[in-house]
């Protein structure tokens, strides 16, 4: 055997080790998920009379995309689509296809968990799930894996009616919900994440949290002292209240959809504040709580090099348009907060150019040094932080079932409801609320076709078969 000269050998093992030193530290990442959030819902925006301070401290101390969005749903139940696309990495009809064979989907080991896995991360998950495959078969560890949401009772229902007494309480744990089990479900997947931050403190391995929280989705419930925050005189009606949607029935978002029969119809001025009162309460509430978890990530030594994600699978009209629910084309269902923190993200900076909520998915495996898969369609975000490049997306496709499409582009938005063949178009810089349709507008006849034609481009590069080519004859070129 050749013998290596003791000098040299030094040498090679001092440059290896030196080459090893200098590669840079993975981050943790830890991805902070609301169910049903509204890009409104955040004080720090500036939207809505809300007390969010620790939502807010990572408004100030990290970047935001004040555009981030879901693309739609194929399913009434919207958070699962959503889910479907963060998780699989793939656009909306390509996902629903994914998830029909989310059994080999697990098995190839291409979910973002086990991609996080993959690139050297533990991985930790607890709260609300909503996937078709089991979370303890994709995490390392996994706690208190909830369904799609807390169970509602009939008593939580066509409530409150105006001089009639309201029998629901949210704080009362009779009535189940978020309090069944005895613990608010926000306070068990809080501390569920605080025994993962101390697991994850004694680990040599990078962390990856995914912690969902079922807030705030309905039934709307939080402690008493939260609920007292918000009188019915401090909750303004929402600008584009009205007593009912004239397209509901229409559009799949009628008065048999379940998320609708929460407040009675017509929509009264008290039933959409006391909903409203109870959805913020709940946000607060899950306020807190995040709160106490950055506080233990901060006293675990890990804050520095951890980057958190904060996000929500969609919106929640909540009163706006005469809708409560999420199964519509407006901003406030498909629009929803996005705040990165950490290592390298500016801190106070926001960004209004349009990105869909699931690249977090992509950006996430950027920052772990790993290669996107060909199967994940959404972006990295870093490039478009460090203000390298603007992102790819034209314009943001919306859809939900066959009911609804939509396309927002050069701050226009163009919505469809095919089966009544009805066109909206709203200027997004001047009606933000999107209550003035300007479709009948003769001078906004050639916008509405050029935005025809993007969202027929959107229709085919996203494989959605919905022909839209004859119902709208008349804006097609």
């Amino acid at each position: 055997m050749k013998k290596i000269p003791l000098l040299f050998l030094s040498i090679s093992l001092f440059l290896g080790h030196a080459a090893t030193a200098a590669e840079p530290e993975k981050p943790n990442i830890m991805f902070i998920f609301a169910d049903d959030l509204t890009y409104e819902g955040i004080r720090a925006f500036g939207y809505t009379d809300i007390d969010t301070p620790n939502l807010d401290k990572l408004v100030s101390r990290g970047t935001t995309f004040t555009h981030a969005y879901n693309m739609g749903s194929w399913s009434p139940a919207v958070c699962m689509p959503s889910r479907a696309m963060l998780n699989t990495g793939r656009y909306v009809w390509s996902a629903k296809g994914a998830l029909k064979t989310l059994e080999k989907e697990r098995d190839r080991g291409v979910m973002w968990s086990q991609l996080m896995s993959k690139a050297g991360y533990r991985t930790y998950m607890t709260g609300k799930w909503h996937v078709a495959v089991d979370a303890e078969s994709v995490f390392d560890v996994a706690a208190h894996v909830r369904g799609g949401m807390p169970e509602q009772t009939p008593e939580g229902y066509n409530r409150p009616k105006d001089g009639e007494p309201d029998i629901w309480s949210p704080y009362d744990k009779k009535f189940g919900g978020f309090w069944e089990g005895g613990t608010h479900w926000s306070e068990v997947l809080r501390d569920d994440a605080l025994g993962f931050i101390d697991d994850a403190a004694k680990q040599e391995k990078p962390f990856f949290m995914y912690l969902a929280f079922n807030a705030p989705h309905d039934p709307h419930q939080a402690p008493k002292e939260y609920i007292d925050m918000y009188p019915e005189e401090r909750i303004e009606l929402p600008k584009s209240f009205l007593a009912e949607y004239p397209y509901g029935e229409d559009i799949g978002a009628g008065r048999k959809l379940r998320d609708e029969r929460l407040a009675p119809w017509p929509r009264t001025e008290h039933s959409v504040k006391v909903n409203r009162a109870e959805y913020y309460a709940l946000i607060t509430h899950m306020d807190a709580q995040i709160g106490h978890i950055l506080d233990a990530l901060e006293a675990s030594g890990k804050a520095d090099n951890t980057v958190i994600f904060f996000s929500a699978d969609h919106g929640l009209s909540c009163g706006h348009h005469g809708l409560l629910g999420k199964q519509n084309s407006f901003d406030n269902s498909t629009r929803v907060p996005f705040m990165m923190v950490g290592p390298g993200i500016p801190a106070g900076k926001s960004i209004s150019q349009p990105i869909y909520y699931q690249d977090l998915m992509a950006t996430s495996l950027a920052l772990a040094g790993a290669e996107k898969p060909d199967h994940v369609d959404f972006q990295d975000l870093m490039p478009i932080i460090r203000g390298e490049k603007e992102t790819k997306l034209e314009a943001v496709y919306g859809a939900y079932v066959d009911f609804q499409r939509s396309v927002t582009k050069d701050g226009w938005k163009l919505i469809l409801y095919p089966n009544i063949k009805k066109a909206l178009l709203f200027d997004l810089k001047s009606d933000p609320l999107e209550m003035n349709d300007m479709a009948g507008n003769p001078e906004q006849e050639s916008r509405m076709k050029a935005l025809f034609s993007a969202l027929q481009k959107l229709q085919k590069e996203n494989g959605d078969e919905l022909d839209l080519t004859e119902t709208y004859s008349s804006l097609a070129l």
